[in-house]
């Protein structure tokens, strides 16, 4: 079957030239980091005037031999000083050209980019004289398809034949047909493999590894099986790494089932396999989260002989880990031990990743400390996963602490850090350090992202400090930092809540000048802006803008505008956006009839927003307290506490579990409405267990209640477990008791008002 009709469908990078097989001297590599391919000419003349001693960074004796000089090259890091090695060594008297010599030069200038200085040594091998065979043009190869050369790499081929008189066999083409697969240059690999035809170039098995792989990289699996197949053709038996390959392939196209089927062709075929086809396999069952099943193979193949090795517990592990079983992950972590498998920073980082995923952070750091016993060096990954996991637990000092660490053995932190520490400092109302912080990474070559911009936008919109924010843009702009949709999104809602809707407009309007796209949270936002400032007429031009670009309002878009008709008492309009969100497909959620339902409300329909809440239960939604809490405070208003009572309880009963308002409304609604003071006893008990506390502004008229009663202890009894709730200092507790135990109730509640009204939690970050 030929290639090429597998490939069809794909598109691909169309061929250079291939008549020259050395590239331009304006190759993409950067010069900079080879300083002896800029000077090449430099360095020719200066080492034709000074032939008696080997450059300075390397020692070889005049007198070395072929071999010393090998070596010598070998171990050579710096390509210049081996090229100059060379330069000088083929000066000395006793030099003799080899070709392991030649080759070694080669991979040098190769790993380099240096295709200019290349041709030099070729025409050099030449005139030598060293017999040049087949195997040293794949060097060529190798290095022009790792500097980006394809088309030069394929030149390579008429370069063997025409002026070296080596004729390109099947091992040339396989080295040709590998480099190109690994490239992702397809269309490539077909003209190479008509040519390798055309050519009478026999196939191995190796070729058809390759082009197995080509196909299944191009998700070809079907018409990769089929090129396994035609292997009976020319005499040749698919091998491990044919069947792994398609393995492999059908494993990335998420067919486990059909990598089991072909591993059952290969066992049928008597095909030997090895761990690599195991481990493949076990994989395949890890990444489809089927861990148990990998377990169940593991054990089943080494009833077989099959040994795990490292591969096979670091993809155990990380599998685990990837479904939450960290703990078992850590069973399988000892048991590599027990093993004598080392666990290296990847066995080490998916455990640690695995731990903070379930808020484990002691142990990570346990962890951790393991790795330096084990002498295992932590990297990045490593220090980054838990300094994020501190942060986001608001453990920020200890975060800041392990950056130190991170510091003091050698490994600098990434922006990835910084961004951890920057939020972590923001959402800890520790902003100051955190701008310090920021100007710091900066200071240490630490160049900030979008993300880190966007944090501190956002802490500083939260905090009504636009001004700033908008410095921060400017800044992002001077330090050429890629502003995305999220970095506008947050300053025009940090306008929009400071109610300054012209510079929110600005805001939107410079998206559009500086070509960043508007999504729907941006419409959405200023959309709901102008609805909170009455300016709903603008808000249903924009939401027609918004249409016109492509972009479909949503629940929020309408449950905006509701929300301004519900507040100005306007229920049609209100019910027309709810009808106009229906017939566009929009289905209306419990936001938007619990936004409804309390517009109803407001507007003395309370009737009629009873029905509704029964219609929503029809339909099957769960209701939250949203909902119901509206029409529990219109029956509490209206004197009709015990309907309110049995609202509550249906609440309860049938609906997400009632919240702070929830009870703070039906407090307020006992002890106010003249109902039973019993059941406003029995219901403050109720609310503290619960976790509750009670609004002082009513608390004090259950107070004044229990005493026209000479209910006193009762009173007593109640101030002690919200004091006890309420976390309430010794010293609190002492003086409110001290005024209780002297009778002095009009003194106690009002220290205790006090206190519990300084409880009351404020609006933090976010």
């Amino acid at each position: 079957m030929a290639f090429s009709s597998c490939l069809k469908c794909h598109s691909w990078t169309h061929s250079r030239n291939l008549e020259h097989p050395f590239p331009p001297t304006s190759k993409p590599i950067k010069v900079s980091s080879f300083p002896f391919s800029q000077h090449h000419e430099k360095h020719f003349s200066s080492l034709s005037a000074s032939t008696s001693s080997p450059p300075s960074t390397t020692w070889l004796s005049p007198d070395f031999t072929t071999k010393q000089l090998l070596e010598t090259l070998r171990r050579e890091n710096n390509e210049n000083s081996a090229f100059q090695l060379f330069e000088w060594a083929s000066k000395q008297p006793n030099f003799t050209p080899t070709l392991p010599v030649y080759e070694e030069v080669l991979r040098k200038l190769g790993f380099a980019g240096s295709f200019d200085i290349i041709g030099r040594i070729l025409d050099d091998m030449k005139r030598s004289g060293v017999e040049i065979v087949e195997g040293t043009f794949f060097i060529l190869i190798d290095s022009y398809a790792k500097s980006g050369f394809y088309d030069e790499a394929i030149g390579v081929l008429d370069m063997m034949e025409n002026e070296f008189g080596v004729k390109p066999g099947t091992h040339s083409y396989n080295s040709l047909l590998n480099v190109l697969v690994d490239g992702n240059k397809l269309m490539l690999v077909e003209t190479v493999h008509s040519r390798m035809s055309n050519k009478d170039v026999k196939p191995d098995v190796s070729t058809f590894n390759i082009l197995v792989k080509a196909l299944c990289k191009a998700h070809q699996i079907r018409p990769a099986i089929l090129m396994m197949e035609e292997m009976s053709n020319y005499g040749l038996v698919p091998d491990e790494k044919t069947y792994t390959t398609i393995m492999q392939g059908y494993i990335e196209e998420g067919d486990l089932e059909g990598a089991l089927r072909v591993r059952e062709q290969m066992v049928a075929a008597q095909c030997p396999w090895s761990n690599v086809t195991i481990n493949v396999l076990i994989n395949g069952f890890c990444k489809e989260c089927r861990i148990e099943e990998a377990l169940i193979f593991v054990q089943e193949m080494a009833n077989e002989g099959f040994c795990p090795d490292k591969f096979t517990f670091n993809t155990l592990i990380n599998g685990l880990c990837k479904v939450g079983h960290v703990k078992h992950a850590l069973e399988i972590l000892d048991l590599m031990l027990q093993e004598g498998f080392d666990p290296d920073v990847f066995t080490y980082n998916t455990v640690i990743s695995g731990l903070c995923k379930i808020g484990e952070v002691k142990e990570a750091m346990e962890i951790l400390n393991q790795m330096f016993l084990k002498d295992c060096s932590p990297n990045t990954v490593t220090y980054n996963t838990i300094i994020s996991t501190l942060c986001k637990e608001n453990q920020v000092q200890e975060a800041m602490e392990l950056a130190h660490i991170l510091t003091s053995k050698g490994i600098l932190p990434d922006v990835s850090t910084f961004n951890s520490l920057i939020q972590g400092l923001c959402l800890t109302s520790n902003f100051i350090i955190g701008m310090e912080l920021f100007r710091e990474m900066k200071t240490k070559g630490c160049q900030p992202d979008e993300f880190t911009y966007n944090i501190l936008i956002d802490c500083l919109c939260s905090k009504g400090k636009l001004d700033q924010a908008l410095q921060l843009l400017k800044d992002m702009e001077s330090s050429g930092c890629a502003r995305n949709v999220i970095t506008y999104n947050t300053l025009i809602d940090g306008f929009c809540k400071s109610k300054k809707l012209e510079e929110a407009e600005e805001i939107f309007d410079q998206m559009e000048l500086q070509g960043v796209s508007r999504n729907l949270v941006t419409y959405n936002t200023l959309i709901d802006g102008l609805c909170k400032s009455n300016r709903v007429e603008e808000a249903a031009q924009l939401m027609d803008q918004m249409i016109m670009e492509g972009l479909k309002p949503d629940k929020f878009t309408y449950n905006s505008l509701l929300s301004h008709f519900c507040r100005a008492g306007d229920i049609k309009k209100a019910a027309d956006i709810v009808q106009t969100m229906t017939s566009n497909g929009c289905e209306p959620d419990v936001v938007t009839y619990g936004t409804l339902i309390q517009g109803l409300c407001k507007a003395g329909r309370t009737e009629v927003a009873s029905r509704l809440l029964r219609s929503i239960q029809m339909k099957g939604m769960v209701l939250t307290p949203q909902c119901y809490n509206p029409v529990i405070q219109a029956l509490f208003k209206r004197k009709r506490g015990k309907e309110a009572m049995r609202l509550f309880r249906e609440m309860e009963e049938k609906s997400d579990p009632p919240d702070a308002i929830s009870y703070k409304i039906v407090f307020r609604g006992l002890c106010s409405t003249g109902g039973s003071i019993r059941e406003a006893i029995d219901f403050s008990f109720e609310m503290i267990e619960k976790g509750y506390i009670p609004e002082f502004s009513s608390f004090y008229l259950l107070a004044e209640g229990l005493r026209a009663l000479n209910m006193e202890e009762v009173l007593i009894k109640l101030i002690d477990q919200i004091m006890a709730k309420a976390k309430f200092s010794e010293n609190e507790v002492a003086m409110v008791r001290g005024f209780l135990r002297i009778r002095k109730f009009q003194d106690a509640l009002a220290t205790f008002g006090s206190v519990l009204n300084s409880r009351k939690p404020r609006k933090g970050y976010w």
